[in-house]
């Protein structure tokens, strides 16, 4: 299972890398905020199609007032994560961005895990932990050199 995960997360990387490229050329034709709005959209028509035709999902919609408030704004976040994303590539590149992205991700992710915010699992910061994000950030340095 472990091994799966990682493997998800991966896919997951290249297609944020990919979405965002899309994204952003949506972007420059209708605009960054019609582009956030208009793929919004289309995720929402895809899940409807995913949830109620298909019936992939767990059929748990009826707990949705169970949920904690604070969990709900993933959804306000989304529409700024696809506008920063779009934005950011359209004006530094893909790989500019992306490696912005991911150095702001594991930081965050890092105290997220300390922290066990949210309900999730807390899982303590070590050193090791802060020389694995000392080196990712000499990589982005890196790869931001020209």
């Amino acid at each position: 299972m472990f091994l799966i995960a990682l493997l998800l997360a991966f896919i997951a990387g290249i297609s944020m890398a990919v979405q965002g490229s899309l994204n952003a050329g949506l972007g420059k034709i209708i605009g960054l905020l019609e582009a956030t709005f208009t793929v919004h959209v289309i995720g929402t028509v895809a899940i409807f199609f995913a949830l109620f035709l298909l019936r992939l999902g767990k059929g748990n919609l009826g707990e949705i007032p169970n949920a904690p408030w604070y969990l709900y704004l993933g959804g306000l976040i989304s529409v700024v994560i696809i506008y920063a994303v779009l934005s950011s590539i359209a004006t530094v590149g893909v790989a500019t961005a992306t490696t912005a992205i991911i150095v702001g991700q594991v930081g965050t992710a890092l105290l997220i895990d300390h922290l066990g915010c949210f309900g999730l699992e807390r899982i303590p910061f070590t050193w090791l932990k802060a020389v694995g994000v000392l080196f990712l950030a000499l990589g982005a340095k890196f790869m931001l050199m020209k």
